[in-house]
């Protein structure tokens, strides 16, 4: 059975091991983050992630469980990396206008800088999410995302700002549908179409028509 990260660190010493388990597992996921975002699940190496920790894959093994058992602690570490930072954005505090237009724009600069977050997704996707689905935490994770939408969307609908009648879940799906996708396809779209996401002007002009495509979908 494939495993995530252990809820606690091992008691038992392997051959090997350094004396700061916690920062030898961080390290290990934060290589192994860049391994399966470069190569995939059936790409990715743990030859290439030991040696680029300076660990064994007898201790990998030790701490993860198995190849796959790496590979879905760094799905779940991708995740709650993007939820803690998102968790920090306050929404509560702001006009839900205002709350709406920050989670889209932090949405938005999050995706656009971290596109090995969108690599990973991208990969479990093709794995149809077999292995996200073994995992216990993943689910716990994204409840505070969707929670902060419905509050500041029903906030708007109290205040007359927002129309009535929108799925929180279908307000995140649209969020992340354009901001994903700019990521996602920017090299095959900006082949075709000869368009340069990552040039300034073009970002800062598709970051802008996200925003405002989100705001109109939902204003009343």
């Amino acid at each position: 059975m494939n495993q995530s990260v252990p809820s606690a660190v091992p008691t038992a010493t392997p051959t090997g091991r350094t004396n700061d388990p916690a920062r030898t597992m961080t390290n290990i996921l934060e290589v192994a983050i860049a391994e399966f975002a470069e190569k995939g699940l059936a790409g990715a190496r743990i030859d290439e992630i030991a040696a680029a920790t300076q660990t064994s894959k007898r201790m990998i093994y030790y701490y993860f469980g198995s190849k796959e058992g790496l590979y879905l602690a760094v799905l779940e570490e991708a995740y709650r990396g993007m939820r803690e930072i998102e968790g920090q954005l306050q929404l509560d505090d702001l006009e839900p206008e205002a709350a709406l237009r920050q989670l889209v724009e932090f949405t938005f600069d999050h995706h656009a800088s971290h596109e090995r977050y969108i690599r990973l997704v991208m990969s479990e996707n093709i794995q149809r999410g077999q292995y996200l689905a073994q995992s216990t935490s993943i689910q716990q994770l994204n409840v505070p995302a969707i929670a902060s939408i419905r509050r500041l969307y029903e906030r708007g609908v109290v205040s007359g700002v927002f129309r009535p009648g929108l799925d929180p879940i279908d307000i995140h799906a649209s969020i992340s549908a354009l901001t994903f996708y700019n990521v996602s396809n920017r090299h095959t779209f900006g082949l075709i179409f000869k368009r340069d996401f990552t040039n300034p002007e073009v970002a800062a002009q598709r970051r802008a028509n996200v925003i405002e495509t989100i705001l109109r979908f939902v204003r009343h």
